[in-house]
């Protein structure tokens, strides 16, 4: 997968550069300037414009395998990418006291959407085909091995050719199991191997690995076989990690890296902290007298409340929001889930919400130090109680500052049920296994993007 980026981010280079000799061929005709003296003296559109593109492809999602195997999302991504690029081009052009081309970043954005729209719509329809995908075998046909052939079908058929599973049960053999063929037990991996011309072992087993079927990997590594192990490959396609098919390999799960990471990393994240959280709540007061006002006259009740949750190393603190919901929405003060469309929030509630403004208050807590701008949301102790009962590896969330944004929001926003809360868990894990400045990045922007688009819960 990550040679199938760098194929798809040479060629976008190409592209790019390609576009901007285009747009200075436009340029000289509209202008008394030679294209070799542009050539030579503006050499720096080059470098420009290839950074600025490959930014905001990155952020766009132009680098997700998912994307690029689905021409609409790709003609999505590549028509955000030109708006972000032109934004950042207008932005330069009005912050720098310098004469700059008003024209080369439109006949540029023209001549790249142009080149890498055809160039990125010739890959998808060459890379569904068989000798382009990666030929793959499931070793494992129980409920890990399924999970992993349901996603790649769903997910990922544009670059896996699945050719079916061994397993060791011998009367599984010849049966149909997600639609794939198991071909044989352990003892015959070398065979399928060689008869399906397989490429890539994924090793869908949640218990030890017994000695033959080690035996067995040797003997296909040796052949030059890739093993990759089923919860890292979900991983990859998906952006989560697979609480329920982990079972012994446990340290899939850990956050071995990155929870105790220090030194610049974190030095940088707690700058940009508050770097945010100020600048946040400066705008929060600007707007909290419109907004005081309109909850006051939508409902009765204070303006804000607050509840006490969980946040790192299980510590409690105490979050204030702006209220959203009826007064005495909960009895007794005990917890309730949120349903879709609750009738307990109110009209002016729903517009907080799906601006995701109830939450601006929290940026108190992040200037306090017991929330970070990005990280898992932090539940109430009664629901991480009970969660922490059904859903494997939930505690794992604490590793890190709870957060305002977070992967598992910008993929998985509303929770409704113990299962909502094990899909966000996952993408939590992910988050936190992965971590970086880098990241950060990508979810605050598409957390905005979440809000510019009004799609708050």
């Amino acid at each position: 997968m990550r040679e199938r980026r760098l194929f798809l981010a040479l060629i976008d280079l190409l592209l790019v550069n390609a576009a901007v000799v285009i747009a200075f061929t436009v340029w000289s005709l509209r202008s008394d300037k030679e294209l070799g003296e542009l050539l030579t003296t503006q050499t720096y559109w080059f470098g420009v414009l290839s950074l600025l593109w490959f930014g905001f492809e990155y952020l766009s999602g132009l680098y997700d395998l998912r994307v690029v195997a689905q021409l609409r999302a790709t003609v999505r991504a590549l028509a955000q990418t030109f708006a972000l690029v032109l934004v950042a081009y207008l932005a330069i052009f009005f912050s720098l006291p310098t004469e700059l081309p008003r024209g080369i970043v439109l006949y540029h954005g023209i001549a790249a959407i142009g080149l890498i729209a055809l160039w990125r719509a010739a890959y998808i329809r060459v890379a569904p085909h068989t000798p382009f995908r990666r030929r793959a075998v499931i070793v494992g046909a129980g409920n890990a091995g399924r999970e992993i052939a349901r996603t790649i079908r769903t997910q990922f058929q544009a670059h896996y050719d699945l050719v079916g599973f061994v397993d060791d049960d011998a009367t599984k053999r010849g049966c149909a199991v997600e639609g794939l063929i198991v071909l044989g037990t352990r003892a015959d991996l070398t065979r399928v191997i060689e008869q399906q011309r397989v490429a890539e072992i994924i090793l869908a087993i949640t218990r030890d690995v017994s000695d033959d079927l080690f035996r067995a990997l040797l003997d296909a590594q040796e052949l030059g076989i890739e093993i990759v192990p089923m919860p890292i490959l979900f991983e990859q396609i998906t952006g989560r990690v697979p609480v329920d098919h982990i079972g012994d390999s446990w340290y899939v799960a850990l956050p071995l890296s990155r929870a105790a990471a220090g030194g610049f990393d974190r030095v940088a994240k707690r700058a940009f902290d508050v770097a945010f959280a100020l600048l946040g709540l400066i705008a929060f007061g600007l707007l909290l007298p419109l907004i005081a006002l309109a909850i006051r006259l939508d409902s009765t009740g204070a303006i804000f409340y607050s509840q006490t949750r969980v946040g790192q190393g299980g510590r409690i603190f105490t979050v204030r929001k702006l209220r959203t919901m009826v007064r005495d929405a909960e009895p007794h003060g005990q917890a309730v889930w949120a349903s879709q469309n609750d009738p307990r929030v109110t009209r002016v509630g729903k517009i907080l919400r799906r601006l995701h403004l109830d939450e601006v208050p929290q940026f108190w807590n992040v200037l306090r130090g017991e929330m970070s701008v990005v990280g898992p949301r932090p539940e109430r102790p009664e629901i991480v109680a009970q969660l922490e009962k059904q859903i494997p590896f939930y505690r794992l969330r604490h590793a890190v500052k709870p957060g305002l944004a977070g992967w598992a929001i910008a993929h998985a926003d509303k929770v409704y049920t113990v299962d909502d809360a094990r899909l966000r868990v996952e993408y939590d894990l992910y988050y936190i296994k992965h971590q970086s400045i880098w990241l950060d990045v990508w979810i605050l922007f598409r957390a905005v993007w979440h809000v510019l688009a009004f799609k708050g819960r």
